[in-house]
């Protein structure tokens, strides 16, 4: 049990210095070429809109998670105390 515990974790923590590292991946529905053919036509990937590379999915859990608690943190203009020279 403690070893299927630490394959997990370390899974997790290698997926994590992945996405750290390398945030982008090859899209999946071009194979990173950015065009797909279909029946005579070329035309650019739905998913990746040419760039032939997305977010990884951690990242964008991490990008997600980085916005949300810099909203919840940051000073707002009206929290600040007035001062008697304002």
């Amino acid at each position: 049990m403690a070893l299927a515990s630490l394959l997990i974790l370390l899974t997790a923590a290698g997926y994590a210095v992945l996405c750290a590292v390398k945030p982008f991946a090859p899209c999946r529905k071009c194979s990173g070429i950015g065009v797909r053919t279909r029946r005579r036509t070329v035309t650019v990937c739905r998913r990746c809109h040419g760039d032939r590379a997305r977010l990884r999915i951690g990242r964008r859990l991490l990008n997600d998670s980085r916005s949300i608690h810099a909203a919840g943190t940051r000073p707002h203009a009206t929290d600040r105390k007035a001062t008697p020279w304002q």
